[in-house]
């Protein structure tokens, strides 16, 4: 049986069905916005994938504190993806004590999931900056790299080479293994980041459109008090 698949029915007559892959995208979300939900959206429909994990960060390994605390972070994830089938908030980094470091957190999948191919969602910036994660070299052990890029992008293939993973040209090649791969997917690149808005927040600026209205809402509620 290959990897991705799994057994259906005991005894005579059992037949194998291929896993559902699974997407996982971790962050500080601080606080979240289309630049998270709309490529995570597109990347789940092209590729089929059964579900998004949306993974928040307690203590952010490469980066200072967060803005909003781990709470207020969750509840405006919560708002953000709660309508939205398939998209799944998964709360172990928050549970978790110590710095929350990736390969951590896709070996606890790994052990949820030990059928699925398991998909790490990362964007441009993040993929060029891969080699400087903690313990980099596991995380392939564990999961398909899909890096996110703009139509018509272009990347150095050295870089791709001299990771130990196998750059496939489709999402089918993804479910032939449960980890172990590399996928470029040209989404819509939005520019909004997190520090964007935070920096408008604080001129006063409204952040309306950039993020999805309940959680602007509830955003302008916190900020003022």
């Amino acid at each position: 049986m290959r990897f991705g698949e799994r057994e259906v029915g005991p005894g005579v007559g059992r037949f194998v069905v291929a896993a559902e892959m699974i997407g996982v995208l971790g962050g500080t979300f601080d606080p979240v916005h289309y630049g998270h939900l709309r490529p995570a959206l597109e990347v789940m429909q092209r590729l089929g994938l059964h579900q998004v994990r949306f993974i928040p960060n307690k203590v952010p390994p490469h980066r200072e504190s967060p803005w909003l605390d781990a709470d207020d972070r969750l509840e405006l994830l919560e708002i953000a993806i709660d309508d939205q089938p398939g998209f799944v908030l998964d709360r172990r980094e928050l549970t978790r004590e110590g710095r929350s470091y990736m390969v951590d957190t896709l070996e606890s999948l790994r052990a949820d999931f030990p059928a699925e191919p398991l998909c790490l969602i990362l964007g441009m910036d993040a993929f060029l900056g891969f080699t400087q994660w903690h313990q980099w070299q596991r995380i392939p052990d564990y999961c398909h790299l899909v890096v996110t890029t703009r139509p018509g992008s272009t990347l150095d293939m050295d870089y791709i080479d001299a990771l130990p993973a196998t750059l496939v040209s489709t999402g089918s090649g993804l479910i032939e293994e449960t980890s172990g791969r590399i996928l470029l997917q040209s989404v819509t690149q939005l520019d909004i980041s997190a520090s964007m808005i935070r920096a408008m927040l604080a001129e006063g600026l409204s952040v309306r459109y950039l993020l999805p209205d309940r959680v602007n809402e509830r955003l302008m509620n916190m900020v003022k008090n």
